[in-house]
């Protein structure tokens, strides 16, 4: 499975929910305008929807752009931080890598997990 490197020194979690439906450019935009940073510098920029069961990933690699989409199934839905005033937040890789698994990086408590035997 491929996932944002562990080891990665950059990730900056946008804390306002997102319209999902921004694709590459429309995040980089969004990186450039609302985050006021870089999106090709190599930092892995990371987006809530608004329901907040669904994260997009954005990141530069050497000619391109790489987007991680992941929706959790169920009612489970991602932490994310509310309580902080800044609209950016940074976290380490490994701690994004903990959220995606659905943990609540800010206490460190799991989801359930779901097994399924059908497609919908």
């Amino acid at each position: 499975m491929l996932r944002p490197d562990r080891d990665a020194p950059q990730v900056y979690l946008y804390r306002m929910p997102i319209d999902m439906r921004k694709q590459r450019n429309g995040l980089a935009a969004l990186v450039q305008e609302a985050m006021g940073a870089d999106p090709f510098g190599g930092a892995i920029f990371v987006f809530v929807g608004k329901r907040f069961d669904r994260i997009k990933i954005l990141c530069w690699d050497v000619n391109g752009f790489v987007v991680w989409y992941k929706v959790i199934e169920g009612r489970d839905r991602f932490i994310w931080p509310r309580d902080v005033q800044d609209s950016v937040v940074t976290m380490s890789g490994e701690q994004l890598n903990f959220l995606l698994d659905g943990y609540d990086v800010w206490k460190m408590q799991p989801h359930k997990k779901l097994h399924f035997t059908h497609a919908r």
